[in-house]
């Protein structure tokens, strides 16, 4: 019988197995199964090792939650549609639908090498007409909910994609200034080419409507990592201040937003965006103003910097009656507050650099509180902070906080009002590889909705153009109108392919549901998403879109739940050289360089889920001669045969640690923290490596340990798992049994392992310390009861009164190390013990207990050395079960020593129990 593992040879075996035993589907019957998903990977060819760190985590806790078992829902599709496969398919002179076959069919077969354990039943594919139809499906139902709209609208420009882009496709380079105000680079957030602005007719989504409520849903997703929390309230931007009015001579009003109306009365000019309605109408007047615009539209903010110009319209300020000059600035943008602002160039930074540009006074109205002794030079630069207002009528000498509710409440042209930076979804693209919009353009009707009996709107066959391509087509375009009947012309814009992935872990549901986009009753039942695994570039993105399309599904009745996913986990980057993994830095290791199994359990072990690591090829190696190891440990035990069945006092110490290590692997993998669950099995494999080399081991002992291990890491290595298993004789296959289940309570688990971990370190530092070779006795002495009684009282009295012997954090708290062979239990402090109480009344609670204070001086001494720093005190075990512990334990010290070892209870009239502390053993040496 071979001791070396084969990956490649298990692997086909055991897929076969599964594929025979179907193990991964999902019975249609199941109630409330355990929803399990990983963002689905978008069809570019190959699977990368962000792809797999991704897919093994949740494949990983996929398997743990069967074998605890939990009906699992772990589905795998494909997000197909989008411009990178059609730029591919142009590249290669093919076409779209052919190229995406073709990288889906290489994927699948990737993901199956690997072993993870989908449901394939489910698999769904966005690009196909039978998913792309409930696309244009849902359209309609937002359409007719008035959550679409068709306006014409200055958007972003990608000249090399040729499309447009929603805001959330914009990526901004860090520099001076806000983003929201366009004062950064702005590319593509595909290609990084520079973008520019243009004035279309586009669709658009009105996820405005849901910004209040998306903001306030983020406090109840205490399940999801703060940071992507953050980034999502940053993005909708929820902006508390005034709308003002200013009446314009000859024109209607201009309404600006602002959150200082506090400045109002330092306000020296009035600017429009290039796209308001006021800069639209004067420029149909002024050649210069006109130019000017479209130039604005052409060009990026950030080239333009803060040019403008004056228009010949005049504001009046609505407090003191002045007329202002109006200009029209590339600094404003359309689509943040009312795509107006009053200047108040001595209060703002942007203003101020406007004014200098165009010779703009520079008025303070705000004086800064006495306590700002830095001297303010506003030609220099503006004064933003709060103050009390000057130059400002009646309300000079009040506080900026007191002036702005009084402004809002006493002047009729200042108002209250709230702006969300959040701008409705622009869904429209010009590109041809994307679901149709399922509209006509009807020149009696106007726009009209395919009818549902004649969806799916399916793309015509390719043809490579610049451009929009199926503009292109006449046989597309040229249609008939719906309700009329006459000659009409076929929306030609296709959908964001963010649409796609807005709600597909909705039809992973009922996949081949034909009368309905998913199952309503089992999405009542099944829903929400219970572990959604994906990276934190999505936050504004993907997963704010699912948000707001759960949302309008639920208010159109489709759905109950208005948030998708209970749980999010954003896995870290996988970096080599210290960079990221990148096909153009060169730096790439292939998923299967090093054997499948290898790949996911290294990428498990090495570092917690949300954390980035290094991938180097010593650790792999680790990982692979871990898997070595643990074939070998259980050939060795299947092919020797030789055990005994009398029980020795070791056999209780390793029983009772392959408990320990149930119960901590258990709530390890309850956290996601694998690397620790692997340390932990590592930790029972070399101690089951050392029971079999002390002496010959206990059958059932030795036995159940392996099979143990075969259990523990099935989630993460399940071929090896197998391969242990059957071994073993366990019943079934590994990945349909039962999870291991502790024999005895094992509440104390970890305090029994730091007990004896610290016991034994104790002993090799007095052996080095005192240079004892070759002891030949080592006596344990425990404290008498009087000390554990004064250690609990002390404990009890600087947590405030608090009882029991462990708090919650010494079973692992969310404190994290990266090191996956790191013990987590070697510190177990306490946070209820945060603070020092005074010593003499700690002195006095204790000696107030008759068995302590029955030991005269003795007692008086522990009690001020507890008292000294009782918040720092640990909690330990009761003094009988410490004994026992140590009891077990002495074969690990007489494996280590070779020396006799004894345990016992300490004496008053024994000297070594002097030193003896509750946890803290007296040791003596000879």
């Amino acid at each position: 019988m071979t001791r070396h593992y084969d990956h490649a040879e298990a692997q086909e075996f055991w897929q076969y197995m599964w594929d025979q035993e179907d193990v991964y589907a999902l019975p249609e019957d199941a109630a409330d199964p355990t929803y399990v998903l990983g963002m689905f990977p978008y069809t570019s060819g190959t699977l990368h090792m962000g792809h797999i760190r991704n897919y093994a985590i949740t494949d990983a806790h996929a398997r743990y939650r069967r074998m605890r078992g939990d009906d699992v829902l772990h589905p795998m599709g494909w997000d197909a549609f989008g411009l990178p496969a059609e730029n591919a398919a142009f590249e290669r002179y093919t076409d779209p639908e052919s190229w995406t076959k073709a990288c889906i069919s290489r994927m699948r077969d990737e993901l199956q090498t690997m072993g993870f354990g989908y449901d394939w039943s489910r698999e769904i594919t966005t690009c196909e007409p039978d998913y792309y139809r409930w696309n244009q499906w849902l359209f309609k139902r937002l359409y007719e909910d008035d959550l679409v709209e068709y306006e014409g609208a200055t958007v972003n420009w990608c000249p090399d994609c040729e499309t447009v882009l929603a805001d959330a496709q914009v990526e901004v380079d860090e520099g001076e200034g806000e983003s929201e105000d366009g004062d950064r680079k702005r590319t593509c957030w595909r290609c990084h080419t520079p973008v520019g602005r243009r004035e279309l007719d586009q669709w658009f989504f009105t996820i405005t409507d849901y910004a209040e409520e998306l903001l306030e849903g983020l406090d109840d997703l205490e399940a999801w990592p703060d940071g992507v929390r953050e980034i999502q309230r940053n993005w909708i931007g929820r902006r508390e201040g005034a709308r003002i009015t200013f009446e314009v001579l000859d024109h209607e009003p201009i309404d600006v937003f602002s959150t200082r109306p506090d400045t109002v009365y330092g306000a020296t000019y009035v600017a429009l965006s290039p796209g308001h309605d006021l800069a639209s109408e004067l420029a149909a007047d002024d050649d210069a103003l006109a130019e000017y615009v479209e130039t604005v539209h052409d060009e990026s903010a950030d080239e333009l910097g803060y040019s403008g110009i004056e228009t010949d319209a005049r504001a009046i300020h609505p407090l003191t009656g002045e007329e202002l000059p109006v200009y029209v600035a590339a600094y404003v943008l359309d689509d943040v507050g009312t795509g107006a602002v009053m200047g108040v160039p001595a209060h703002n930074e942007r203003d101020h650099a406007f004014a200098l540009e165009h010779g703009l006074p520079i008025e303070g109205v705000i004086e800064p509180d006495a306590s700002d002794t830095e001297a303010i030079d506003l030609a220099a630069g503006p004064y933003t902070g709060e103050g009390t207002l000057e130059e400002s009528g009646e309300y000079s000498g009040l506080e900026s906080g007191v002036a702005r509710e009084r402004l809002i409440e006493e002047v009729d042209a200042i108002d209250a009002d709230v702006t969300y930076r959040l701008r409705d979804w622009l869904i429209s693209r010009q590109r041809y590889w994307g679901t149709p919009i399922p509209v006509v353009h009807c020149d009696d009707c106007g726009h009209v909705l395919v009818p549902d009996e004649d969806l799916p709107v399916e793309l015509p066959e390719f043809v490579q153009t610049t451009g929009n391509p199926l503009a292109e087509i006449d046989s597309f375009v040229e249609t008939s109108c719906p309700e009329c009947g006459q000659p009409a012309r076929r929306e030609t814009d296709t959908m964001d392919t963010f649409v796609d992935s807005s709600w597909y872990f909705l039809r992973f549901l009922s996949p081949d549901l034909e009368d309905a986009p998913f199952d309503a009753d089992r999405a009542r039942e099944w829903m929400p998403v219970d572990v959604y695994v994906g990276g934190d570039e999505h936050a504004i993105l993907h997963l704010l879109y699912i948000r707001f399309f759960t949302r309008a599904l639920a208010d159109l009745g489709l759905l109950e739940e208005r948030e998708p996913v209970e749980r999010l986990i954003n896995q870290g980057t996988v970096l080599y050289g210290g960079e990221k993994m990148s096909k153009s830095t060169g730096n790439v290791v292939a998923p299967h360089e090093y054997g499948a199994e290898t790949t996911r359990l290294f990428l498990l072990s090495a570092a917690h889920p949300e954390q980035d690591f290094e991938w180097t090829a010593n650790d792999v190696g680790a990982t692979y001669d871990f898997q070595q190891t643990l074939f070998s440990m259980v050939t060795s035990f299947v092919e020797d045969g030789s055990s005994r069945t009398e029980r020795h006092p070791q056999d209780a110490y390793v029983e009772r640690e392959i408990d320990r290590t149930v119960a901590t692997v258990t709530d390890e993998f309850e956290r996601f923290r694998f690397h620790r669950a692997v340390a932990e099995i590592r930790r029972l494999a070399g101690l089951l490596s050392r029971y079999r080399a002390y002496e010959t081991p206990h059958d059932d002992v030795h036995r159940r340990g392996l099979l143990t291990i075969a259990a523990l890491v099935a989630p993460m290595a399940p071929h090896l798992a197998e391969e242990l298993w059957n071994k073993l004789r366990g019943e079934g296959l590994v990945v349909q049994a039962d999870w291991p289940e502790p024999e005895e309570a094992v509440a104390d688990a970890r305090l029994e392992r730091r007990l004896v971990d610290r016991t034994i370190d104790d002993v090799r530092d007095i052996t080095t310390v005192v240079d004892i070779d070759d002891p030949e006795r080592i006596e344990l002495v425990v404290a008498p009861e009087w000390k554990y009684r004064a250690h609990e009282l002390a404990r009890e009295f600087a947590a405030g009164g608090a009882t029991g012997r462990e708090s919650e954090s010494d079973h692992g708290a969310d404190t994290d190390v990266i090191d996956s062979d790191s013990d987590p239990t070697s510190t177990l402090e306490d946070p209820a013990l945060d603070s020092d109480p005074d010593a003499d009344t700690v002195v006095d609670r204790i000696l107030a207990d008759d068995l302590i204070a029955a030991h005269g001086d003795a007692a008086v001494d522990y009690a001020e050395t507890l008292a000294a720093r009782p918040a720092e005190l640990a909690p330990t075990l009761e003094r009988e079960r410490e004994l026992e512990v140590l009891t077990q334990a002495t074969w690990l010290v007489r494996d280590e020593f070779g020396a006799a070892v004894t345990v016992q209870r300490g004496t008053d009239d024994d000297p070594l129990t002097r030193r003896a502390k509750p946890g803290k053993p007296a040791i003596h040496i000879r």
